[in-house]
């Protein structure tokens, strides 16, 4: 039996995530707030503009949490906490609440969950366009 080893979403990786996430917003005219956890949902890197909305930081972070903890881009999960989504009644007893807006996108290496990235502070699709973007950067 042979064991596959994945390297771990690191310190440079995060800083990195975050340095393109916000490389997308400001192109677009956005100010966001970014968060990326590692797989076991500890902060790595996090950045909120001054000039972004106070609440945008823990929008981000809640994001991120909710994409590491399904392991599903947060977008993917809009429907299903709908009455009569898949979700409608998922339990929200976990260390932070989740939320189901999109901007948390899930991060991956050689096909396993390392972490995950979240950004808030506009419009969901545009959030979740700036952190698909980061995280086609980093593969």
């Amino acid at each position: 039996m042979s064991t596959t080893t994945v390297a771990p979403l690191t310190i440079q990786d995060a800083e990195f995530l975050v340095t393109q996430a916000r490389r997308a917003a400001e192109a677009a005219g956005v100010t966001v707030s970014v968060t990326v956890l590692d797989a076991g949902g500890h902060l790595l890197a996090f950045r909120r503009d001054d000039r972004a909305v106070l609440i945008s930081g823990e929008t981000s972070t809640r994001k991120a949490y909710t994409a590491l903890q399904l392991n599903t881009p947060t977008a993917d999960l809009v429907d299903a906490v709908q009455p009569g989504g898949l979700f409608h009644t998922l339990p929200t007893a976990l260390d932070r609440p989740l939320l189901f807006i999109a901007g948390g996108v899930p991060v991956r290496r050689d096909g396993r969950l390392i972490g995950a990235i979240g950004v808030g502070g506009g419009a969901p699709d545009q959030d979740h366009g700036f952190a698909s973007a980061a995280v086609a950067a980093l593969a």
